[in-house]
């Protein structure tokens, strides 16, 4: 017969993904549910069916008789809580390691000291060269230079006066001793 159906779990009604699904009645046959929580495979009437899956205890399941050639179910496993005990690691592997350790400690940097050198120009431009721009300081940078941009278009740009330059004098001056100016007042 086929025998098809859905896992979920207990009280949630979530379907449990990736299943293994055990013939024992049949030389342990494997099978695996999808990742909806559905399997379907060929079996036997009265075949027990373990099911299995991490964080949920197992679950033996008796086909039984129907008059069909199909048969559908859907499956509850009950998730399964493990509590472990506590585990406080050590980097010593003895007391008298730590022992050691602890009386070779030196306390003598306060926390003023420590954050003057964290924060000394010399480690700062270390940090800068290895640490990358955030997305938020580019797009500061670029805002504020439109804003200087915008606020500055009627402003000679390369801050030039031209009453300074000698290149304006010598072509005004030119231009006066060409007579360029009372020339055009002439043509009509």
């Amino acid at each position: 017969m086929q025998f098809s159906g859905l896992i979920t779990s207990v009280g949630g009604e979530l379907p449990v993904p990736f299943v293994t699904l055990t013939n024992l009645s049949y030389n342990n046959q494997a099978h695996a549910a999808n990742n909806e929580g559905f399997f379907s495979f060929v079996a036997h009437v009265g075949d027990t069916i373990l099911f299995t899956s991490v964080g949920f205890e197992p679950l033996e399941f008796v086909i039984p008789h129907t008059a069909s050639d199909k048969f559908t179910t859907k499956i509850n496993m009950k998730s399964m809580v493990i509590e472990l005990p506590a585990v406080t690691p050590f980097p010593w592997a003895s007391i008298e390691e730590f022992n050691i350790a602890f009386m070779a400690l030196d306390l003598s940097d306060d926390n003023i000291s420590r954050i003057r050198s964290s924060l000394s120009p010399e480690a700062l431009a270390a940090l800068s060269r290895m640490v990358p721009r955030s997305a938020e300081e580019i797009q500061t940078f670029n805002s504020m230079q439109r804003h200087i941009n915008m606020s500055n278009k009627a402003v000679n740009q390369r801050f030039a006066n031209p009453l300074f330059s000698p290149f304006a004098w010598g072509s005004f001056i030119n231009s006066i001793v060409k007579g360029d100016y009372s020339r055009q007042r002439l043509n009509y």
